[in-house]
């Protein structure tokens, strides 16, 4: 199916944040926003689960239990992902790049299942990747399954308020353009703040 036009520049812009995320982590360059070839990648394990700052929030074992101010680990499986029920801490935990890169993981993957899936997954149903091999797989998995379920939405759909059923956010109650805005923001973002968090550890071990 053809995008509808006011779809095709948040398209582009998702290709583009997605595009340059999968670069940052797996390389072997990454364009440096002006054309230049700048070296990057791979991620290593140490440094997706890579502990800046006391007391952040990442994915562990689910025998040890929730890290610091976390009161639960979602998701499935072994691993899970510090988080807490609303309200959540103020300020923010710092995260590590294996949080940032399960959460995008896990909001790609689940509103793809809320827009043009089965309709039924949850955190509940995640499970998170403690390694970079794993999680930026996910993060892959998930992009595309996202990007897919764009491509079902016709003209009329933009407009569809609760189109993406995704239980946690605001979706019910937004049209879909707007959820699409959204999700793009999240991935600039996070994106970016996993960047920053790279660069951060090579200036550390130099």
């Amino acid at each position: 199916m053809t995008a509808p036009p006011r779809l095709v520049p948040l398209l582009q812009q998702f290709d583009f944040a997605r595009g340059r995320l999968a670069d940052r982590l797996t390389g072997p360059v990454v364009d440096s926003g002006d054309g230049t070839d700048v070296p990057a990648g791979p991620m290593t394990d140490e440094e997706c689960l890579w502990e800046p700052v006391p007391d952040c929030w990442s994915v562990r074992p689910r025998s040890g239990g929730p890290g610091p101010h976390a009161t639960l680990l979602t998701g499935a499986g072994n691993w899970g992902r510090d988080a807490t029920p609303f309200p959540h801490p103020f300020p923010p935990p710092f995260t590590t790049i294996a949080w940032r890169l399960s959460h995008l993981a896990e909001m790609l993957t689940l509103r793809a299942d809320h827009t043009a899936g089965s309709h039924t997954l949850t955190r509940d149903d995640y499970h998170s990747s403690p390694d970079a091999m794993g999680a930026v797989a996910a993060f892959d998995e998930g992009a595309a399954a996202w990007r897919k379920a764009l491509l079902t939405a016709d003209d009329a759909a933009l407009d569809t308020v609760g189109y993406s059923t995704y239980p946690h956010g605001s979706d019910p109650e937004d049209p879909f353009l707007e959820t699409v805005w959204w999700v793009n923001q999240e991935l600039l973002h996070h994106g970016a703040e996993i960047a920053l968090i790279r660069d951060l550890y090579r200036a550390r071990r130099s």
